[in-house]
């Protein structure tokens, strides 16, 4: 698709680049398939997704430049190259979705390795069960008042740990989310940044070709004013001299006159 399109080398470059990261995103989500270790996995699911940040940022940088280059293309090039967009945004929201698929079936396995360390308690409740038959009738009720009570206790507990649990995380999302729109912000600045920085550097390197045509013409130009000047001073040394025409616009030296 890419050798169809006509591009810039700009263009081509950032194309190049984003279907670098697609390839290796598809690597990447092929080897998490072979991968056991939970662990293992959330590291590589942390490297894919890094990958597929740099993937939106080209896919914005690719935008920005078909904009530029908008008014020097054809229609059917600027249609072309919106297309191309358009599919690679598609492709990288593949990802995402494959991404968040494997985010969930994580989780999953983590709650089903905490309920099979909950299934542990069950030899201790059938101990339990075998010292209340020992008991006495008042001996239970005392026993039963007393776990009611840290039951009540420990419920009150919970309650106030839920209450300070729920108040750190609303401060702790609205602290999240000034931190993101402040962070999506700065990334949408350094790409601003970035693309003047490059459109700068071509701007001094077009200077920098007109400064130095510029001097070339006024070193012809000196040359030429210094031959002049040689060709006057030599006629005016040796105005005999045949081999050097007159110059148009000056007058040949007077010839001394002898007197007697």
């Amino acid at each position: 698709m890419a050798s169809e399109l006509q591009m810039s080398p700009q263009l081509e470059q950032i194309h190049g680049e984003i279907k670098d990261n697609f390839r290796a995103l598809s690597n990447g989500f092929q080897r998490l398939n072979n991968i056991k270790d939970s662990n293992r996995q959330s590291k590589q699911l942390e490297e894919l997704t890094g990958r597929m940040k740099e993937c939106k940022r080209l896919i914005k940088e690719f935008d920005r430049e078909i904009k530029v280059e908008e008014s020097k293309n054809p229609p059917e090039v600027n249609k072309q190259l919106n297309d191309e967009k358009q599919s690679m945004i598609k492709e990288l929201n593949s990802y995402v979705q494959l991404r968040k698929t494997y985010m969930n079936s994580l989780d999953n396995k983590r709650v089903e390795l905490f309920d099979m360390g909950a299934g542990a308690s069950e030899p201790m409740a059938e101990e339990n069960v075998r010292m209340a038959s020992a008991m006495s009738n008042q001996e239970l009720v005392d026993a039963g008042m007393k776990t009611m009570n840290e039951t009540d206790q420990a419920i009150e507990r919970s309650k106030q740990v839920v209450e300070q649990t729920i108040e750190v995380g609303t401060q702790t999302a609205g602290t999240l989310k000034g931190q993101t729109e402040q962070m999506g912000r700065i990334v949408n600045e350094l790409d601003t940044i970035q693309f003047s920085i490059k459109k700068a550097s071509q701007l001094v390197k077009e200077i920098g070709r007109q400064v130095a045509t510029d001097k070339c013409i006024m070193l012809f130009l000196l040359l030429i004013v210094c031959g002049v000047i040689a060709i006057i001073i030599v006629k005016i040394v040796n105005p005999s001299n045949k081999d050097i025409r007159d110059i148009p616009g000056l007058a040949p030296p007077a010839p001394s006159r002898r007197l007697l």
